[in-house]
């Protein structure tokens, strides 16, 4: 009996097993570079991500401050505050910097009344923020000129 030399040559292996079994290491370096990459635009910082974490009762009067908007609707506290750092630091992403501290404080004046202070410091300077939140009326009041000043923003704002 003589056998055939076709039946003596392994067949190949076809389909697309064989096609990624070949390919995998380069496949998986490829998704793994994506997913880096994709990690830094979807991670980016900024005043919101910075905030520390708070107990409820402070969460709240946190709440109360960044979301007030003078009545106007819209335009918030917080997009007043993101855009005077973004305009003290026009040239860089200066919540991307090593050296860029958010630190936020509430204490109790009493029962109702709440301060709440912002010092946002970088490696070109400090800016201070002063707020009195009432959580019953919901009333912001300043206690420095900083502060002051973006809350007439918030409230003049069109």
């Amino acid at each position: 009996m003589v056998k055939d030399k076709k039946e003596e040559i392994p067949k190949k292996k076809k389909g697309l097993a064989a096609f990624l079994k070949k390919r995998a290491p380069f496949y998986l370096a490829a998704i793994a570079l994506i997913i880096i990459s994709a990690q830094g635009i979807l991670s980016e910082k900024n005043l919101e991500s910075s905030l520390p974490e708070f107990s409820a009762e402070e969460q709240n009067v946190v709440d109360i401050l960044m979301k007030y908007d003078g009545g106007n609707g819209g335009y918030t506290m917080m997009n007043a505050i993101t855009n005077q750092i973004e305009e003290e630091y026009s040239d860089e992403k200066v919540f991307d910097h090593r050296k860029t501290v958010v630190e936020m404080s509430v204490s109790s004046i009493n029962s109702d009344e709440h301060s709440v202070d912002l010092n946002f410091k970088s490696h070109k300077g400090e800016m201070n923020f002063n707020w009195n939140v009432n959580s019953v009326t919901k009333k912001i009041t300043s206690d420095n000129p900083e502060s002051k000043h973006l809350i007439d923003v918030v409230d003049f704002y069109d």
